[in-house]
């Protein structure tokens, strides 16, 4: 993904992009018209951070990839919301199998972007016996004595899990460097280290699909405000949202910083645009079921005579 482009004059999802291939997921374009909701386009192709990708000119505001408004979002979220656990039930099944694979879904972001409603409304999808999730807080003394990956290589998830990271190592190049909890020449290190760890991650098997939602500083204020106003939300609040506030900048420097050093072919950042909840959630939904289609798990072949266990089942 380029410069610009999240910018709102730059919206995908025009008829020259539905010509190409638009299947996601197992819905086709005919069968999305079919069912009433807009068609299908890549969101992996709209959101990717490629070479040259500057955050400061996404627009968070902005839907690449999707046409509709909001209303057109919830109904398209809601009618794909069975095929991640349908194909989540064949990665689990394959990993019987001689197949071992597995997914893994990284969600960063500033506070209030929104990543409570992701877990709600999308991992939510799945079949929780199917998914390892981590919510990564500050390390505990004990993960403070091992490098900064070994907490994050434990929670690694296995053959035929969906793996979910709330917040993840790269907060060892983002929090860390914003408030100099280590020198600089060891963050610095860190990048290439957290490459060479998800290229490994990959090869051994592990799809992983790297979400930053990318929220505007207006509209984080909104959502503080609303967490102040409303007795219901003030738990969710904590004194140390406006300190962090404050340091926005060198929050948006240290973010650059990683989309630039730790997107690669392997494992690839995606910048999905926060400020409309409904859109990032559909967005994430598809970027999970784009990836889960390619990786296109499949039943595993019965390791005893199906024929003969149907003659003696039919004589018990």
């Amino acid at each position: 993904m380029g410069k610009g482009k999240h910018d709102s004059k730059s919206k995908r999802g025009k008829k020259s992009d539905r010509d190409k291939k638009s299947k996601v997921a197992g819905l086709d374009a005919t069968a999305a018209s079919d069912k009433g909701v807009p068609e299908p386009i890549a969101f992996a192709d709209a959101l990717r951070v490629g070479e040259g990708f500057i955050l400061a000119d996404c627009d968070p505001r902005s839907t690449p990839g999707f046409d509709g408004d909001k209303a057109d979002g919830e109904e398209a979220l809601a009618a794909r919301a069975g095929e991640i656990s349908q194909y989540q039930e064949r990665l689990y099944a394959e990993s019987k199998g001689d197949v071992k694979r597995s997914l893994l879904l990284v969600v960063q972001g500033m506070d209030t972007s929104g990543k409570g409603g992701i877990m709600r409304h999308v991992v939510g999808q799945m079949d929780p016996q199917g998914v390892k999730y981590t919510a990564f807080k500050a390390p505990t003394a004990e993960e403070r004595t091992h490098p900064f990956l070994w907490r994050i290589r434990n929670a690694l998830p296995s053959p035929g899990q969906v793996g979910v990271f709330d917040r993840s190592q790269y907060e060892d190049v983002l929090i860390v460097r914003v408030h100099g909890l280590v020198p600089r020449a060891t963050w610095s290190r860190r990048y290439s280290q957290i490459n060479d760890f998800e290229a490994k991650a990959v090869a051994d098997g592990t799809t992983i699909v790297k979400v930053m939602l990318n929220v505007s500083v207006d509209e984080q204020k909104a959502r503080l405000t609303e967490r102040l106003e409303r007795e219901d939300k003030h738990w969710k609040y904590r004194t140390g949202d406006v300190d962090e506030r404050l340091l926005w900048p060198q929050y948006q420097e240290a973010y650059q910083a990683v989309l630039e050093k730790t997107s690669t072919d392997a494992a690839p950042w995606f910048v999905v645009p926060a400020d409309r909840k409904w859109y990032a959630r559909l967005a994430v939904q598809n970027l999970v079921l784009e990836h889960l289609e390619a990786m296109d798990p499949q039943w595993p072949a019965a390791d005893f005579d199906v024929e003969a266990e149907k003659q003696r089942l039919a004589k018990s």
